[in-house]
């Protein structure tokens, strides 16, 4: 290719990235104008979008578009100036052009000269002076200022004002675009998650530190111990000087650990503090507004009811919603399914809405909003609703249920009926519908986003789907669980119901192991067999369950350990692995090490095969003959009760034996009076705060070693060294509670409930 051609084909390819941009102007633009041709603003904007074109086309060539984008602007500036008053045929013969343009720009088209010559005729017809005194509607608009850009341009102003807009495109704020490749998203995306991991790694290495920390304090009282001792003793000069150099050494070397120490702990506070923001950065990268999978819709809604002889109008709330890329591109056909439904099957004919006293324009409403983590979607009409008397004699002729039991099902049931597969209330097969896809094909593609959809209705005033699906396939929230001494992720979306099952509450039904759920029996299924690992030895009397739900199937999966809810960064599995059976992909843990997040539509499967072979194993059962081992003690102490309670609670749940004290007075008599595994203690406190508590406990030659948390609403960095130079081993906010941050914080100081 020469470098001649090279410039051509980067042009070609800016020019089609100007049209993809200026017919959605276009569109949106005339859809407005048909409401009301007079509008100016729309005027103006389709007016400067077809100029655009205009000028791009000739730049790069491109006479076709030139021609097109000309008699399209001739007709925009006529209305503009009063000359004309657009009627529907102007608006469809602009619709027809903007269509043609991008045709036009799309590589490999088939846009022949007899399509060119055919449009600018019909052009010059609808612009045909004899004709325009028809087409001014009395009385007449009042003329608009002279546009800012004639009907016959100049070549050289196209080329100042149509480049930089192409090099330089902009978002609706102002801002410069750069387009990225996915992948490359995708690559900073990994990469900032696996930054995040890595900061966590600085914790065991700064808890290492404090308690080294620990031990030279201990090792200079027991030097001063020893001094005291030994001035009863009379000393050589030499013992002496050797007894104050080790003292001056130990001094020395304790005031430097404590000043890296403090760096160490500096560093990783505010390493993590940005690794935090990169990631948050990355993972916004990805998200696009909702409007970015509403290019056309409006467009199509208008022109199906056209064809259909109705009057339709969509109306869209929550355009600028953020969504993840991937889950918009996977919404734009389940729309397009929902949109169609709802003009061919929801929207009554004009002269019916009139007599049902509704305007003749049916309304179709689309509202889009964040909700707890998760895309809300609700498209609704006013139309006439489901003909839910139609829809029960529809399941009985195609024989989906008899007609006593037809006759019993509640509106839900009725309507659940429309989701099914080649299912359709339409008698005859069109073009739009009656194929028995579109509602199947809807719920398919959610089910695929890990999302779901449920129809409602009112009759005669209309339907109302609501879609729920995740934000972003990027990040999923899961409950991560031990199974084979191996982490797995269960996604929070597929799960009803944690429990904890007592032996006698397991029971045998056809050979099979139940528990009783929600006023059913429910299968029991032991994780290590479906995910083929060893089962692991636990001393627990219960035993962990996560109830998972997929449509009608509901297991019970026992797991060894429930080690938390966590977010996690989605890693997709290598593609020469193939399909790993029940793991849809992996995600790293906060320390680094690996988990796989498990298919539930697959390992629901597995199970199914499993029953049906006859190969499901029996879960050992826990008896009593396991010895009771005891508990590790903690003590909470602070002056909150509402605080107490709820870390008591906590740790409770966990199965930690707790005590609490009111205050660091009350907390100090219990230190000295019991044994404890670890202290969780609040800063500010009456009678004795927080500090002073922990001087006292490492001046104690008992409970110096004793692991200590500090617990403050102050997330400060001075509030953290205070803390932690008193000797505390963790400092944490109150704020994060609920993230499990706590409990993760114990566990990682004494290990687990059980000693």
């Amino acid at each position: 290719m020469t470098p001649d051609q090279m410039r051509d084909a980067s042009l070609l390819e800016l020019f089609s990235l100007e049209a993809d941009a200026q017919t959605q102007v276009l569109s949106a633009g005339l859809l407005a104008l048909e409401r009301n041709p007079t509008q100016a603003d729309q005027l103006e904007a389709c007016m400067r979008a077809a100029h655009s074109l205009k000028g791009a086309a000739r730049i790069v060539g491109v006479d076709a578009g030139v021609s097109v984008a000309h008699v399209m602007e001739d007709c925009l500036v006529s209305a503009q100036e009063g000359r004309l008053y657009l009627q529907p045929e102007h608006i469809d013969a602009l619709l027809q052009g903007t269509d043609l343009l991008m045709r036009i720009a799309t590589p490999g088209n088939t846009v022949g000269p007899a399509d060119i010559e055919a449009y600018v005729a019909l052009m010059e017809r609808l612009l045909d002076p004899s004709q325009l005194s028809a087409k001014i509607v009395p009385p007449a608009p009042p003329p608009l200022p002279e546009p800012p850009v004639p009907a016959q341009p100049e070549p050289a102003p196209l080329v100042s004002t149509d480049l930089p807009r192409q090099s330089k495109p902009m978002t609706e704020g102002g801002e410069r675009v750069l387009r990225v490749t996915a992948e490359r998203l995708n690559s900073l995306l990994d990469l900032s998650s696996k930054s995040l991991v890595e900061t966590q790694r600085l914790k065991p290495y700064l808890a290492s530190l404090q308690r080294l920390k620990r031990i030279q304090s201990n090792s200079a009282r027991a030097l001063d111990n020893l001094d005291g001792q030994l001035k009863a003793v009379e000393l050589s000069l030499e013992a002496q000087e050797a007894l104050a150099d080790t003292r001056r050494l130990l001094s020395e070397a304790q005031l430097l650990l404590a000043e890296k120490t403090a760096e160490l702990d500096e560093f990783g506070w505010h390493a993590g503090q940005r690794a935090q923001v990169l990631y948050d950065t990355a993972l916004a990268c990805r998200m696009r507004p909702f409007a970015d999978v509403l290019a056309g819709q409006v467009r199509m809604v208008r022109d199906l009811g056209r064809s259909l002889g109705k009057q339709v109008r969509l109306e869209v709330e929550g355009e600028k919603t953020q969504v993840d890329r991937d889950v918009l591109e996977k919404l734009e056909a389940p729309l397009t399914h929902l949109l169609r439904n709802a003009v061919d099957h929801g929207i009554e004919m004009p002269e019916q809405r009139l007599l049902a006293g509704k305007p003749a324009e049916g309304l179709i409403r689309l509202r889009a909003s964040h909700q707890a983590g998760l895309l809300v979607l609700e498209l609704s009409d006013d139309g006439n609703g489901v003909d839910l008397e139609r829809l029960r004699g529809t399941i009985v002729d195609r024989h989906l249920s008899p007609l006593e039991t037809a006759l019993r099902l509640s509106e839900e049931e009725l309507l659940t009926f429309l989701f099914l597969p080649g299912f359709s209330l339409r008698d005859k097969v069109t073009e739009v519908s009656g194929r028995g896809v579109g509602l199947d094909a809807v719920q398919h593609m959610v089910r695929q986003l890990r999302g779901a959809v449920v129809l409602e209705q009112t009759a005669g005033q209309g339907s109302r789907f609501h879609l729920e699906v995740p934000l972003t396939l990027s990040v999923v929230r899961s409950l991560v669980v031990e199974v084979g001494e191996e982490a797995y992720a269960f996604p929070l979306a597929h799960i009803e119901r944690m429990c904890n099952l007592e032996p006698d509450e397991i029971v045998q039904l056809e050979g099979r192991q139940h528990f009783w759920h929600e006023g059913r029996h429910v299968g029991l299924v032991a994780a290590s067999q479906l995910l083929q690992r060893p089962p692991g030895q636990s001393n627990e009397e219960t035993l962990k369950v996560v109830v998972i739900r997929e449509r009608d199937a509901v297991y019970g999966i026992a797991v060894e350990r429930f080690i938390g809810e966590r977010t996690l960064v989605v890693l997709p599995l290598d593609d020469r692995l193939g399909k790993v059976q029940d793991i849809s992909a992996g995600a790293l843990l906060d320390d680094g090490s690996v988990v796989l997040i498990v298919d539930v539509e697959d390992m629901l499967r597995s199970v199914d095969k499993l029953l049906n072979t006859g190969r499901l194993e029996r879960i050992a059962r826990r008896t009593q003959q396991a010895a009771e081992v005891a508990r590790k003690r903690i003590l909470v102490v602070d002056d909150s009760l509402t605080v107490r309670e709820l870390q008591r609670k906590l740790l409770l749940n966990r199965g930690y034996d707790v005590a609490v004290a009111v205050d660091g007075m009350d907390g100090w008599n219990a230190l000295r009076s019991e044994d404890f595994d670890l202290l969780i203690t609040d800063i500010d406190m009456p009678r004795m705060d927080g500090i002073e508590l922990v001087t006292l406990l490492r001046r104690d030659t008992r409970l110096q070693s004793l692991p200590v948390m500090v617990v403050s609403y102050k997330d400060r960095e001075e509030d953290r060294r205070r803390g932690l130079d008193a000797g505390a081993d963790y400092y944490l906010a109150k704020a994060s509670f609920h993230d499990d941050a706590l409990l993760d914080a114990v566990v990682e100081l004494i290990g687990g409930a059980r000693a």
